[in-house]
């Protein structure tokens, strides 16, 4: 390479490095989606390919079905109802809240499948993919399609002051952690807001990843573990759900986060995981 050649390529090297800096600074180019998803075949063909662990037969198989309620672009939001006979506790299971933590959805497909072996006396409510417009990118982002965090979008008190506050201080406005111009700014927050207030779940489990912890926001004993994840509370955050159902709305919130937002726990986790989240909720709630 001559002295010319070698000054341009580092030419072209600094330059891609100075817009990577400078891109978070810049109006990002809008991330192109898949095809809209309005029906659970839709769905089924979309998501199941991308996810860990979920083959097309066992999404097939969660039967799932629209509930109404879409996301900003406009993908319908998916949920399926598995009801005991003699059910009388409600109990609501969300994942994919944050787009790029597919494993938790993987998650709620398998239990979906687990509820259906396992009488419970529990009408199970489970919506897999809480955020499609962050899953179902190229490259998934936490976000929705508006850049907000969702799990900091709920209407805890003080959220004008704190959530902003928050977001800018503790976090240097991380915008993977934007919580939004105000409150239940977002189709998918606002769901789940009037989900809560029209159902009335009596327990919501909310699955994450990747930080392998159990956590709990709620007015009873919190359970100590789900196979391998033991419970480490992690405090509260303005506009979160656990924050706004279990400290606000008195309103369990368990909250799994898993220890990997690509790979989903080997079978016998995922069954003993189910099996000890029925055990606490028979002996907290009583579901038995």
């Amino acid at each position: 390479m001559n002295f010319r050649s070698s000054l341009v390529s580092m030419w072209v090297m600094w330059a891609v490095a100075l817009g990577a800096h400078a891109a978070p600074n810049k109006a990002a180019a809008p991330a192109q989606p898949m095809a809209l998803i309005q029906t659970p075949q839709a769905f089924c063909q979309q998501v199941a390919g991308r996810l860990p662990n979920v083959p097309m037969a066992l999404c097939a198989q969660a039967q799932l079905q629209t509930n109404g309620a879409k996301s900003v672009q406009g993908h319908a939001l998916m949920q399926r109802d598995v009801i005991s006979p003699n059910a009388h506790l409600r109990v609501l299971v969300i994942g994919g809240v944050h787009g790029d933590e597919l494993s938790s959805t993987s998650l709620v497909l398998h239990w979906i499948r687990a509820s259906t072996e396992t009488p419970s006396n529990i009408h199970w409510r489970f919506v897999p993919l809480m955020n499609p417009d962050g899953m179902l990118l190229a490259r998934p982002k936490r976000t929705n399609a508006r850049g907000v965090d969702l799990n900091r979008n709920f209407p805890t008190p003080n959220w004008d002051k704190e959530a902003p506050q928050y977001w800018s201080k503790r976090t240097k406005n991380d915008p993977r952690r934007y919580p939004g111009p105000k409150p239940l700014s977002e189709p998918e927050s606002k769901w789940l807001f009037d989900e809560m207030e029209r159902w009335k779940p009596d327990l919501i489990v909310s699955v994450h990843a990747p930080y392998g912890v159990l956590d709990f926001d709620g007015p009873t004993s919190p359970p100590q573990k789900l196979g391998r994840l033991y419970l480490d509370q992690v405090g509260i955050f303005p506009g979160s759900l656990g924050n706004y159902g279990g400290v606000h709305k008195k309103m369990p919130v368990v909250t799994i986060e898993l220890p990997s937002a690509i790979r989903t726990p080997q079978e016998a986790e995922i069954r003993q995981m189910w099996l000890d989240l029925l055990r606490w909720t028979a002996e907290r709630l009583g579901a038995n």
